[in-house]
């Protein structure tokens, strides 16, 4: 039996929700996320969401940060 998978980017998800980083184009991902871990085949949460939606509280490798919404639309993601 397989799993349909779709992509989603991360600025999409619930709180609680997570999946695994597909990809991102790299010009738009600043060093210090690719520093943390932000590659394709990590997996990343959602922990928190900003009132506004903007920014968006992750869990990246065990690592929680904050990310702005417009960089949360870049970063496309597996879930099933």
């Amino acid at each position: 039996m397989s799993l349909n998978k779709k992509h989603i980017t991360l600025d999409l998800l619930k709180r609680g929700e997570g999946g695994i980083i597909h990809s991102f184009p790299d010009e738009f991902i600043p060093i210090k996320l690719l520093e943390l871990g932000c590659l394709p085949g990590n997996e990343i949460q959602v922990v928190q969401i900003a009132p506004f939606k903007d920014p968006i509280y992750i869990n990246l490798n065990g690592t929680h940060m904050a990310i702005r919404k417009e960089m949360a639309k870049k970063i496309v993601l597996e879930v099933s």
